[in-house]
């Protein structure tokens, strides 16, 4: 019987996944498994039978990662499962900011009591009149999934839309329509486009990408949307920017005290993936990611550890090594199950980074004292047998 424990509430739909053989734990130190949402974990302490920890979203910053993986806990989050959800606020957020409909509604609400209310509308209405969608270029930046789908719907919106990503997966660029220019020189987004919407994850080197030089390039009375990561955006050089009308609005699922209520800001409180599909959609593949880790020992869609598919265990003794990164790390552990007199049936090795993952598919019991004894060798984080 395998134990999970949720930090957050997670969806039932998603819990409903799991089998008969999986029981929710009320305390994280008897888990084999945690499920989380935003629930801060750099402060928690990890009990030694914690195998792996699910983030039912894309973001992990609140997950310590490195402590993670130096303890041989893999850490998944759900990529993808909510890219529909966020995609359609952006495109809200780009009709909202071509668009005075905030500002038109605002007015309704503040005359709701004018008897002549409808008369008057049509005399108020073109202090909020904006422009349309269709024929303007916008540019992405990170064509992964959510960047995708907001290129290819913005194209049936009649844009003529610009793609910008070094790194785009073969399965992105297959979805990606034909229609959209791929460029492979970010400044050509920023000097053509009228909108530009950023989709790539908070790293080192995208941390305060849309900064001072990048919106010296950008057209007057740009439009920028960052649904991705408030980091992205400096937020001082935006400000700037919306004070001095180079940026005619900057929509921003990110609230923070440097850009609310700043003119020219449309800041909308997180909802991206606020939408009962995207939670049940996130909810049912860190289930299914976390079943398929513990029952075959498969990693899809870790962000600590290499990704790692021998397909079903079936009727074979599955060992996993997760370990340092290092050489000779293959013929150790072989020569550790060679002494055992075991037979290597299937074997694959990955790696990420400082990290790697060894499967090993045998065709007898594994004994305690190989276990101890593959435990023993020097940059071994974690050794578990199924069987």
């Amino acid at each position: 019987m395998y134990k999970y424990h949720n930090l957050n509430p997670i969806s039932k739909v998603g819990l409903d996944e799991f089998t008969k053989d999986y029981a929710p734990v009320s305390t994280p130190e008897t888990a084999d498994a945690i499920l989380v949402r935003s629930a801060a974990m750099h402060e928690m302490e990890f009990a030694p039978d914690l195998k792996a920890i699910a983030r039912a979203g894309a973001g992990v910053n609140n997950i310590p990662l490195e402590k993670c993986a130096e303890q041989g806990i893999v850490v998944f989050n759900t990529p993808g499962a909510n890219a529909n959800g966020v995609k359609e606020l952006v495109i809200a957020g780009m009709l909202l900011a071509s668009r005075d409909i905030i500002g038109g509604i605002n007015w309704v609400q503040e005359n709701e009591e004018d008897g002549n209310i409808a008369k008057d509308a049509e005399k108020a209405k073109k202090a909020f009149a904006g422009q349309e969608l269709q024929g303007k270029k916008l540019g992405v930046i990170g064509l992964g999934a959510i960047g995708v789908l907001v290129a290819n719907a913005a194209t049936h919106l009649g844009m003529d839309v610009y793609g910008y990503d070094p790194y785009v997966s073969v399965d992105s660029a297959w979805r990606l329509s034909r229609s959209i220019h791929h460029t492979t020189n970010v400044d050509e987004i920023y000097e053509n486009c009228d909108y530009i919407t950023v989709h790539v994850p908070a790293l080192d080197s995208t941390k305060g990408m849309i900064g001072k030089d990048a919106l010296s390039l950008m057209k007057e009375g740009v439009i920028v949307l960052n649904f991705a990561r408030d980091v992205l955006v400096d937020s001082e050089a935006m400000v700037d920017a919306l004070v001095a009308g180079k940026v005619k609005h900057y929509v921003t699922d990110f609230p923070t005290p440097e850009i609310a209520g700043v003119k020219g800001a449309i800041v909308i409180p997180h909802l991206g993936a606020s939408t009962e599909e995207s939670e049940d959609n996130c909810a049912k593949m860190a289930v299914k990611e976390v079943m398929d880790y513990l029952e075959n020992g498969n990693i899809r869609h870790s962000v600590n550890y290499p990704d790692c598919d021998m397909g079903l265990r079936g009727d074979k003794t599955r060992i996993l090594v997760l370990h340092h990164n290092v050489p000779n790390m293959i013929g150790q552990i072989s020569a550790v199950l060679a002494k055992d007199n075991m037979n290597i049936a299937d074997l694959t090795n990955k790696s990420k980074g400082k990290y790697a993952y060894t499967m090993i598919d045998v065709d007898s019991e594994v004994q305690e004292g190989v276990v101890e004894e593959l435990k023993q060798i020097g940059e071994v984080l974690r050794v578990r047998v199924i069987c």
